[in-house]
């Protein structure tokens, strides 16, 4: 049951997500989590860094698209302007989105990766629907209620596996 909450990779952040590493693995399609992944969870648009890498992706024929918990009006004012397919209060970790995000791009569960800051939601939702999974370090440490909650437990998960030896990264 463990394994359900292990990345099959650790980044520091999305941004050191290449087109090329992911063409090599065969990955022809992005899921991201929105808040504290693609930015701050109380940033509204997206960062020129954060615009700049959804244009490479695009450039090199990797689909992205944005799933959230967070309701419709959110996702869409931060997906909008990227010409970025989403879906919204996916309910993670329950899997449906997740496929329903795979489907909408076409692909193949072993074409697609997802990537996310929390192991409870991203990691866990991505692992249940049969996708590979990248966790990315929060980009902020603030949180709002619910989230602040699964820090607490994926921490002492964190702990485990590292005492395990399941994972070799440090907290940062």
């Amino acid at each position: 049951m463990l394994k359900k909450f292990l990345p099959n990779e650790h980044v520091e952040r999305i941004l050191d997500i290449s087109p090329e590493e992911l063409k090599k693995k065969g990955i022809k399609g992005v899921i991201t989590d929105l808040d504290n992944t693609l930015v701050a969870w109380d940033v509204v648009d997206a960062t020129p860094e954060v615009i700049a890498w959804f244009q490479l992706m695009k450039e090199h024929d990797i689909k992205v698209t944005i799933i959230s918990n967070n309701d419709k009006e959110r996702v869409s004012i931060f997906s909008e302007p990227l010409d970025t397919p989403f879906v919204y209060a996916a309910r993670k970790p329950l899997w449906k989105a997740f496929k329903k995000a795979s489907s909408q791009m076409g692909l193949k569960k072993e074409e697609v990766v997802v990537v996310g800051d929390q192991i409870l939601t991203d990691v866990l939702g991505g692992n249940m629907a049969g996708l590979r999974t990248i966790l990315v370090v929060p980009i902020v440490h603030t949180d709002g209620k619910w989230t602040r909650i699964n820090r607490l437990i994926e921490r002492r998960i964190l702990r485990f596996m590292r005492r395990k030896g399941m994972i070799n990264w440090e907290e940062k």
